[in-house]
């Protein structure tokens, strides 16, 4: 069947407040995200991001195809369903999008096979005073063309990098561990590590020990996610973090957080262990099961010595716990005590996973 194409029109975005904080970098983000979707949706080639000239930059997708429709604010029914493999779900990142990019003098074309949009400002229907930022709509020279094509003239090469920097699709992380809350990541060297919220950055945090993909929401983390999609408060996805951890189960993870479990009493831990105590105790866990590791409290460090250098002579790794994970801990937690005693290292007993 022929694709039902435009013939011509002036379309109002219906924009009444553009976000001023946004910068060009947000703008194409979304743009982005856009085509991302299409192609997870469609399962469709990946997304092309590419120069014409030095300041002229085209993002192409080779799914369905945008209409004027889709530049109406209601949430897509379809993203709705197939929630966990898209970052978006309303109009509105499009349309605030383009306003910024208008606001930035960025001239946008956006083609597809049912039409060619740009944008103009021009009076609102009914209201000639009032001047508002519209999309016209004309006719497709490519009816046959797959896809949509979104032509940015006015937008430079770093313009285009900090966009692609939101994505965890561009960036160079590597996963330690994957549960069914989201993915550990490993921090990068010299940067903070980074939150993101099904492959999108939306915060990032100085003395977190890992970055996180958390592809699980909560009614709370779909609440904070509103238009600016940027700085979302720990408060808004710390359960998720947490729950991720939990979940976790390699030693990768674990010798991570038990040694910053060793650096509490000096401050200088990380907030993983620092926040959630049941975390650096579950990391605990994990290492115990393999049966060559030897917890001690900082005092024990001191009173026993003689004994820990005999364990690390057996080549045992010795990790110092705070006291209250080590009251947390008898029965699995493999340790001074049952060492001299010559009692054989427990297995790890399961820790209640959150939901």
């Amino acid at each position: 069947m022929a694709p039902i194409v435009s013939t011509g029109g002036d379309f109002d975005l219906n924009i009444e407040k553009v976000l001023e904080a946004w910068t060009t970098s947000h703008a194409v983000r979304e743009l982005i995200a856009n085509a991302l979707d299409e192609r997870a949706l469609t399962r469709t080639a990946s997304v092309m991001i590419e120069s014409r000239t030095s300041d002229m930059w085209i993002i192409r997708d080779f799914g369905r195809g945008i209409k004027h429709v889709h530049l109406t604010q209601n949430e897509s029914q379809e993203k709705r369903d197939r929630e966990s493999e898209v970052t978006g779900r309303f109009g509105v990142g499009l349309k605030d999008a383009l306003a910024v990019l208008d606001r930035k003098g960025v001239r946008v074309t956006i083609r597809s096979r049912y039409g060619v949009i740009t944008l103009l400002h021009r009076p609102k229907a009914g209201f000639a005073d009032v001047e508002t930022l519209h999309a016209r709509v004309g006719p497709s020279a490519d009816p046959k063309m797959h896809g949509t094509e979104v032509i940015l003239a006015g937008v430079s090469e770093a313009d285009i990098r900090k966009a692609r920097a939101y994505f965890l699709e561009f960036a160079a992380e590597t996963v330690l561990e994957s549960t069914k809350f989201g993915t550990v990541l490993r921090r990068p060297l010299d940067q903070p590590a980074r939150i993101y919220v099904k492959g999108l950055v939306v915060a990032e945090e100085a003395n977190f020990a890992f970055s996180y993909n958390i592809t699980s929401l909560t009614a709370q983390m779909r609440r904070a996610l509103n238009r600016e999609r940027t700085n979302v408060g720990r408060s808004a996805y710390s359960e998720r973090v947490k729950a991720i951890l939990l979940a976790a189960e390699s030693t990768e993870v674990a010798e991570v957080l038990a040694e910053h479990l060793g650096l509490l009493a000096e401050g200088t831990s990380c907030d993983e262990v620092r926040q959630w105590s049941d975390v650096g105790l579950r990391a605990s866990q994990i290492l115990n099961a393999s049966g060559n590791v030897l917890f001690v409290t900082a005092d024990e460090l001191i009173r026993d010595k003689e004994l820990v250098d005999r364990a690390i002579a057996d080549g045992r790794t010795v990790i110092t716990v705070p006291n209250n994970v080590r009251r947390s801990g008898p029965g699995f937690l493999y340790r001074v005590d049952e060492w001299t005693g010559g009692l054989p290292g427990r297995h790890v007993r399961p820790h209640p996973r959150s939901s």
